[in-house]
């Protein structure tokens, strides 16, 4: 199966993305031969699991609209400001007198919409970005459509001050163009009603135990909510025609009237299916709840009762309870990642007894008529989830309760099997953990933040290479991050975001995303056009040298990572800077950078990288080497020392080769409380790496040639394990978020380390194979690229390894091994290798 995407790159020309059964292609056309075409592939569907028919499905973009104003107006509540919090339905009626084959419509909103045809749910979004980058998404709904009377319904919401800090907005607002101007009938404009639905609000963020940036808790009052809104006839009585905003427009001819400049979602919809909402582990208030939630429960008039669930896994999904009569009853539904005791620990997640529930809380309150659903706007993300129940003087059954699974599409094409303790736990929890993490975007924690910050980003983007092969949500994250530099240069360290804020290393682990993806994907376009992007970055930081070349102070939050030494995550410094790690990280998006200037931009720049690359690498060995202690210090005062540093120096081979080894040791031996002595050197304390910087230790060690020592480092995973976790948490205990992508790096570390595939140039043009297998007897992997699919068997005998290796056609490259480098070809070939 193909699946195709169009996306405005820049004025003039599209970008045209595949993703075949051999992998990924990108192809940038000049608008003059798009437009000689009858029609423009937008997004085909491709997405695992059950999801809406028609989002994304259309086959064509009609190539009028890519630069024009639209004919639809962008719509509003006249009774409305418009920058207030509400929820608001729309609603058109057509007469059909046969359903077409496609029809084809273009939605967006401010925030955000749910769209239902004649009562069904179609679609969600639009996907996040800024006022210069609105989204919108092309939907099909000849699915949904039957002959005669139609009704297109949407859901609209704006919660102002208590948005998700992740929302970009300007004011509430609802567009709907249609792709033919035969079918204009539908497009936003007059002849379409809008009412206030004042049974729906936002609370605020109560209830969280920790910095949280998601969306608010609802109530949903059900004596206000109508019901049929989206039916073939509303009881509402307060519907209005619309107020007009303006027209639809592309940058290229905005209407002044309106702030929203728009640009097509190139990500297919998300993963929209009915799961599982947990089952009862505690019941308070009745004698049994046995049958809930699948089945029925009644719930007596004045009582409390109180239902808590567990759906063993952490999941991310829209919640939705259906009950019956208990007019006036409230439900009361709290979400949690893991339930907490007296002193306020999560401990063991599987632990019940003694331990209570914390969290965001929805409010519903009960309408009282028969199998009334209620569902929160946004999604939830829970393990636990408790109902609170108080009736008042009726009975109040719960019918049911479930709930719709919805993530990014991800299909994990990539295995792994060997005899590493508990490896399916391990690669299983690391996956559901990048799964839950991206939506829309990639997110640092799906229940606390839901912001795309570039460290964590980087990381989630190459598991989805590996695991995956699918870069679209990379792309976005690129283009994302491009669009918040500001005019000093840098971007910001998470967009969307409607709250600044920035951290300028993430600007550079920017750059070296970008080159991250030259690497596995081919798609040269995507580098070119960013790479000029990359100066205005790179530029800010020169600026900010030492004459020695060493970085100075640079301003904002200089954060590196989570470990005590660093004081709000940021590492020590000089008055004047001289922080190694800093320059450290500087270096490495020259060298990425250097690159990519050398293929695609200015050779004179490249030259230039390299330059300040050197002059900062002859700093650090001649201001920050600690001899004494074999290792590099913080800053040239040689007053503390950081695993972090010394774990980038020895990845970047700013270590000489022949220190690389015995810092890794030093550093791998270190303690955090006191000195230790690692073959007769003293080794000053060193706090640990979080969960996050493990990633760059991974690759130093390989860098070192310790990759060997790889597996022994997975005892954190296996602790957090043992605790009962069903993701990777943020930090070691105590943690606030059980879920953040930044620590799901083993499922890219046994691809890459352990099975040993790794791209050898850009594109994944050819391959470099070499494994570290110490340890094992057998392992057995596959793993995507745009060629196709590499697959890796290694079998352990009495004399060595044997290895079998698979290629893709049109793939070629090396095996390493032992300091020896044997020749690939496409196909399959078998190699036997000695012990070592």
């Amino acid at each position: 199966m193909t699946n195709a995407a169009l996306m405005f790159r820049k004025k003039n020309s599209f970008s045209i993305a595949f993703i075949a059964e051999g992998g990924y292609v990108r192809k940038t056309i000049h608008s003059s031969c798009i437009l000689s075409l009858v029609a423009l592939l937008l997004c085909v569907l491709s997405v695992c699991g059950q999801t809406s028919q028609a989002a994304h499905s259309a086959p064509m973009l009609n190539p009028a609209l890519v630069a024009a104003q639209w004919p639809a107006f962008w719509i509003a509540s006249p009774s409305s400001p418009g920058t207030t919090q509400g929820v608001f339905e729309f609603r058109r009626e057509i007469e059909l007198s046969a359903v077409p084959g496609h029809l084809l419509i273009h939605i967006s909103a401010d925030n955000r919409y749910i769209l239902h045809v004649n009562g069904r749910y179609v679609a969600e979004g639009p996907a996040r970005g800024d006022l210069f980058h609105w989204r919108f998404e092309t939907v099909d709904l000849a699915p949904y459509l039957h002959p005669g009377k139609n009704v297109i319904a949407a859901q609209v919401w704006n919660f102002a001050t208590l948005s998700p800090v992740a929302q970009m907005s300007d004011r509430t607002g609802f567009l709907l163009q249609a792709d033919s101007p035969a079918e204009s009938d539908v497009n936003t404009g007059a002849s379409w009603r809008v009412r206030r639905e004042a049974g729906h609000s936002a609370l605020g963020h109560s209830g969280a135990n920790g910095y949280y940036a998601a969306g608010p808790a609802e109530k949903i009052d059900e004596h206000i909510v109508d019901p049929t809104w989206d039916q073939d006839h509303s009881d509402a009585t307060d519907w209005e025609a619309p107020a007009l905003l303006g027209h639809a427009s592309a940058r290229e001819a905005r209407d002044a009237s309106n702030k929203w400049e728009l640009t097509p979602d190139a990500l297919p919809p998300m993963e929209h299916r009915p799961a599982d909402v947990g089952h009862p582990v505690r019941v308070e208030g009745i004698a049994d709840a046995a049958a809930f939630p699948a089945g029925a429960v009644i719930i007596p008039a004045h009582t409390h009762v109180t239902i808590l669930l567990d759906h063993r896994t952490l999941e991310t999904a829209y919640p939705e309870l259906v009950t019956s009569g208990g007019r006036d009853a409230a439900v009361d539904i709290t979400y949690a990642e893991a339930l907490y005791d007296a002193h306020g620990n999560k401990g063991n997640r599987n632990e019940i007894a003694g331990r209570h529930i914390e969290g965001i809380t929805d409010q519903i309150v009960i309408g009282g008529r028969s199998s009334e659903s209620a569902s929160p706007l946004w999604w939830r993300t829970w393990r636990y989830l408790q109902l609170d129940i108080t009736t008042q003087d009726q009975p109040l059954t719960l019918d049911s309760m479930r709930a719709w699974f919805t993530a990014y599409p991800f299909h994990a094409r990539a295995t792994i099997d060997a005899d590493i303790p508990r490896l399916q736990q391990i690669w299983k929890t690391g996956w559901r953990t990048a799964r839950l993490d991206a939506h829309e975007t990639y997110m640092d924690a799906p229940y606390w933040e839901q912001l795309q910050y570039v460290g964590d980003t980087r990381i989630q983007a190459l598991i989805s290479y590996v695991v995956a092969g699918d870069p679209r949500l990379a792309q976005q994250a690129i283009t994302n991050i491009d669009d918040s530099r500001v005019p000093e240069g840098i971007t910001e360290s998470r967009y969307p975001s409607s709250l600044p804020q920035f951290i300028p290393p993430f600007s550079l682990y920017w750059v070296n995303m970008l080159h991250d993806y030259w690497m596995y994907v081919d798609d040269p376009s995507l580098v070119r056009t960013t790479l000029p992007h990359t100066r205005t970055v790179l530029d800010w930081f020169a600026d900010r040298r030492r004459p020695d070349g060493l970085l100075g102070k640079l301003g904002w939050w200089e954060f590196a990572d989570w470990t005590a030494n660093y004081l709000a995550g940021e590492p020590p410094q000089q008055s004047d800077g001289g922080s190694t790690l800093l320059t450290l990280q500087f270096i490495s998006a020259l060298r990425d950078a250097a690159q990519m200037e050398q293929s695609f931009g200015s050779a004179e720049r490249a030259a230039s990288y390299r330059a300040m690359s050197m002059k900062a690498t002859q700093a650090l060995n001649r201001e920050n080497w600690d001899t004494a202690h074999g290792l590099y210090a913080d800053t040239p005062a040689k007053t503390s020392w950081s695993q972090e540093a010394n774990a980038l120096a020895v990845l970047l081979d700013v270590a000489p080769v022949e220190r690389r080894a015995p810092i890794l040791r030093r550093v791998l031996a270190s303690r955090a409380d006191a000195p230790t002595r690692v073959e007769g050197v003293s080794v000053p304390p060193l706090s640990p790496m979080s969960f996050y910087f493990r990633f760059y230790l991974s690759r130093a060690l390989e860098e070192a040639g310790m990759g060997d020592q790889y597996l022994s480092l997975l005892r954190p995973w296996y602790g957090m394990l043992d605790l009962g976790l069903s993701t990777w948490a943020e930090t070691p205990e105590p943690t606030r978020s059980d879920c953040h992508a930044w620590s799901a790096s083993p499922n890219y570390d046994l691809l890459t380390l352990v099975a040993g595939i790794h791209p050898a140039s850009p594109g994944f043009a050819s391959v470099r194979i070499e494994p570290h297998l110490a340890g094992l007897h057998h392992l057995d992997a596959a793993m995507p690229s745009p060629r196709g699919m590499i697959e890796v068997h290694y079998r352990l005998s009495g004399a060595g390894w044997t290895a079998q290796i698979n290629l893709p056609p049109g793939l070629s490259g090396t095996l390493q091994w032992s300091g020896k480098t044997l020749p690939l070809h496409p196909g399959s070939q078998s190699l036997d290798l000695p012990a070592r």
